[in-house]
């Protein structure tokens, strides 16, 4: 089995040194190389292409924001998976790290076991965010942004998109509709076309923003 590759930017030694030991302690994970600042990072990301980058968002040089934009945002021709984390629960930040491409947020007290659920997320095109923030940051999402226009999704589509921004995982959904979890992702990619967005946290922004969150059948 082949460990996951994963960089680690963060500007303080003993946080960095805390998430290697949690992360190479998984027996499919190892950490390829840690930053204490958002250039290096970016340096290195582009250099070694890891599976994951975790970055932290306060970072001398550039903050973990913009260096989640230039490996992740939606002008990068082959992102590379970032899950942003930091101590500081602000709604701008996940807003914008979410916006900028990230595939995951969290809060630095999180604990090991969602910390490398994340970084496993990151890797399978999933997203995970903390949950203390979920509910408060798609709320905000409906909130704050206008809602887009109607895609064209089936029935069924709906339903999958209705299930993600609700936080259900594809075995979660599959179990739910009474069908393969394959399915669930082909829908899933299926809606993500339609919709012009690259991961399931975007699926649920737009469901979120559009109203279709709060609908049930």
């Amino acid at each position: 089995m082949t460990a996951l590759r994963v960089l680690l930017a963060d500007d303080q030694e003993l946080i960095r040194a805390g998430f290697r030991m949690i992360l190479e302690a998984q027996p499919d994970i190892t950490v390829v190389a840690e930053a204490a600042d958002g250039r290096t990072a970016l340096a290195d990301a582009r250099r070694l292409r890891p599976d994951v980058c975790v970055l932290d968002v306060r970072m001398p040089g550039l903050d973990g924001i913009e260096v989640t934009r230039l490996l992740a945002g939606p002008d990068v021709a082959d992102p590379i998976p970032v899950v942003v984390i930091t101590m500081f629960d602000v709604d701008e930040y996940v807003d914008a790290a979410l916006r900028n491409g990230a595939s995951g947020f969290l809060l630095k007290d999180c604990g090991a076991g969602l910390l490398i659920e994340a970084v496993h997320a990151a890797v399978r095109g999933d997203a995970l965010i903390a949950p203390q923030i979920t509910v408060r940051l798609l709320q905000h999402f409906r909130q704050s942004r206008p809602a887009p226009a109607t895609a064209d999704l089936t029935d069924r589509e709906r339903e999958v998109v209705r299930a993600v921004a609700q936080g259900r995982t594809n075995h979660e959904i599959a179990a739910d509709l009474f069908v393969a979890v394959t399915t669930v992702r082909t829908h899933l990619a299926a809606a993500q076309a339609k919709l012009g967005v690259r991961n399931r946290v975007e699926v649920a922004s737009w469901a979120w923003r559009s109203g279709l969150a709060d609908h049930h059948p």
